[in-house]
């Protein structure tokens, strides 16, 4: 009994683990736009989250730094009971009984001057929250403008399908009229067999297509996170059959991408951000000038007052000569009693207050200060070093991206004559082809050409948009 129980509470924490780290399902029956996988691929997308905890992560340091500017503020309260030979704080002077004591105290303190430490510190946090923020939104751009490129590649593919499944059923169609031709013995079994296997070579070009669309379609549910859809619809953007030439040249595309990309901007930032944390280190190697002050009161248990009962005379041995013999000297002797100071009297009797302004001079730290600033100003080269690198690998992106983009145009330019060349060679031989004025050696030639051409020119459209869209890319200009 107590094994299936077991079992039972297994099953349900495995489901309950199960869900909790499940991805999220697409809506079946629902055509997705860019707009909308990209927003899901942004939600789930795990470096985004990771950067925007990071970006949280420079807030709260940015955050702290400010607090630097404020008073530093601390309250103390201490009870204590101890026994046998302790000082009393009431008197401050040695006792031997059972005390118990209490201690109020509240400080502040606040920095006057200290060289700019804690205002460049400000400067230098909220500068790297800044370049926190432009990393998030690098990571963002990266999503988005990897979720276009999976996307145009599912249309892309979706597009060359059915550019194939056309050129199938003309195939088709041709086998089926020889088909009947063959059996009448009205054409050559050889032109009826050549036509068939082409259809079977067209048919495996479907098959080939229709994998590379399932591979597009995996390749954008992952990016987006979500479980693979293999009827995932995309909806189909309008690019037009007649596409303009790219325009801009890369000079001006790397100075706007200079301007406008996020990565660009993060790696300036950091660089002022280490800037100001070399004066920030500088200023802690200065005196620093400061206002102090603070309230306090304190409670013994030994503490007591003195109450007056009587007085009465007292003689002592002291005497003086008369002329009666020894006259005695009397003194005033007066009674007290002795009770316990209240908590109460004493917090109100004991109550105190101080204020100060104190200079404190670094003399020797164990060369921690200076080390601060050594490595601060390693921090300005490496971040100087880094955006540098940065902006030489963005303009050689940019080059051969512009050039990438040039090449797919001109091809595709190249492509769309040769297309309109082989339908005008494709639709001259199928006339004669039906009419038996060629062989289907020949016919199949011109189509082949001509199928090609097609599937080619889809996908130099779609080459020549990615390349586009790259463009934007480094622009900091995506648009859905």
């Amino acid at each position: 009994m107590n094994t299936k129980k077991n079992f039972l509470v297994l099953m349900v924490f495995l489901l309950a683990m199960h869900k909790g780290f499940a991805q999220d399902s697409l809506a079946l029956d629902h055509v997705y736009s860019l707009k909308e996988c990209v927003d899901i691929a942004l939600k789930n997308n795990a470096d985004v989250n990771k950067t925007e905890l990071l970006m949280e992560n420079s807030k709260v340091s940015s955050t702290l730094a400010k607090a630097n500017m404020y008073p530093f503020l601390s309250g103390q309260i201490n009870h204590g009971l101890s026994t046998g030979r302790s000082i009393d704080p009431f008197t401050n002077t040695y006792i031997n009984q059972n005390l118990s004591t209490a201690n109020f105290n509240v400080d502040a303190s606040l920095a006057l001057w200290n060289a700019g430490a804690i205002k460049n510190n400000i400067k230098a946090n909220n500068l790297g929250y800044e370049a926190s923020r432009m990393d998030l939104q690098q990571q963002k751009d990266n999503t988005t403008i990897s979720v276009i490129l999976a996307y145009l590649q599912v249309l892309n593919n979706q597009e060359q399908l059915n550019a194939a499944i056309q050129q199938a059923d003309v195939t088709r169609k041709q086998v089926e009229r020889l088909e009947v031709l063959n059996k009448d013995g009205a054409v050559a079994p050889g032109t009826y067999y050549d036509t068939k296997g082409q259809l079977a070579n067209d048919e495996m070009n479907v098959i080939a297509l229709k994998n590379a669309l399932e591979t597009s379609r995996l390749t954008l549910t992952q990016l987006m996170n979500v479980l693979y859809a293999p009827d995932l619809k995309v909806e189909k953007i309008n690019i037009g059959n007649n596409l303009a030439l790219y325009d801009g040249s890369s000079r001006q595309i790397y100075n706007e991408a200079l301007q406008n990309l996020a990565l660009v901007k993060a790696v300036d930032l950091r660089k002022e951000s280490a800037d100001k944390t070399v004066k920030s280190a500088r200023g802690q190697m200065f005196p620093t000038l400061s206002l102090n002050g603070g309230v306090g009161t304190n409670y013994s248990s030994a503490a007591t007052t003195a109450n007056l009962l009587s007085t009465s005379d007292v003689r002592t041995d002291d005497y003086v000569l008369g002329d009666a013999g020894k006259l005695y000297v009397y003194t005033p002797q007066s009674q007290y009693s002795y009770p316990k100071i209240s908590y109460g009297s004493q917090w109100t009797n004991n109550f105190n207050t101080y204020v100060n302004i104190g200079l404190r001079i670094p003399i020797l730290n164990g060369l921690q200060s200076k080390s601060r600033l050594n490595n601060a100003r390693i921090d300005v080269k490496r971040t100087e070093l880094e955006a540098k690198t940065t902006k030489t690998l963005l303009q050689q992106a940019v080059e051969q991206a512009y050039l990438n983009m040039n090449t797919a145009y001109e091809r595709y330019e190249k492509l769309q004559t040769q297309v309109q060349d082989f339908a005008e060679s494709f639709r001259g031989a199928e006339v004669k082809f039906n009419e038996g004025a060629i062989t289907s050696v020949d016919y199949l030639i011109i189509k082949n050409s001509f199928d090609r051409s097609n599937i080619n020119l889809i996908a130099a459209k779609y080459d020549y948009i990615l390349r586009t869209k790259i463009l934007d890319f480094y622009q900091g200009r995506l648009q859905l």
